[in-house]
């Protein structure tokens, strides 16, 4: 590999990182071993900052740009996660439509609700009794399960790996 910069993330086809590199799985490092990569990203990835800091944690992420870009309404700041691997839609989340419940203004030519439609009652439509059958359930309940689904796009796995040692980067 060329000369990295400290703290350069590369993807890694490998699966043990090369001398002078560390997996990006969010471990925990010794500031007094790695002091150079301490100095570029302090404890933004979680650590104490007197004894240790981490690196960043690519496990399951996806990296985003920080800032915020034109269509974009978030600003990412760097360091942050977000995101989540399933949801679960909630009714605004669902498109707009309906359950129509089929009728017809024929005159009713049958007594039974089994395999007919409502139609254009001859009679009285309404019984003060008490009701002796159900609707279909699958006319008029609530259906789903409000179980989360997946809400991942499709991936391939490498190793995200960051030097620890090489050029240290200038600002400008």
């Amino acid at each position: 590999m060329a000369q990295p910069y400290v703290g350069e993330i590369r993807m890694f086809a490998g699966n043990f990182a090369p001398a002078g590199w560390a997996f990006c799985d969010g471990s925990l490092l010794p500031i007094s071993e790695y002091e150079t990569l301490f100095q570029l990203i302090g404890t933004t990835y979680g650590g104490d900052g007197q004894q240790t800091y981490a690196v960043p944690d690519m496990r399951g992420r996806l990296p985003v740009h920080m800032g915020q870009g034109p269509g974009i309404g978030s600003n990412y700041i760097i360091g942050q996660t977000g995101g989540s691997e399933s949801v679960t839609l909630t009714n605004n989340q669902i498109p707009a439509h309906n359950h129509l419940m089929l009728v017809s203004g024929t005159a009713a030519s049958a007594s039974s609700p089994q395999g007919n439609s409502l139609a254009n009652a001859t009679a009285n439509l309404y019984l003060r009794d008490t009701p002796s059958d159900t609707m279909n359930a699958a006319s008029i309940n609530n259906t789903g399960g409000s179980q989360p689904h997946e809400n991942m796009m499709p991936y391939l796995c490498v190793s995200f790996i960051i030097s620890l040692f090489g050029i240290y980067p200038s600002p400008t």
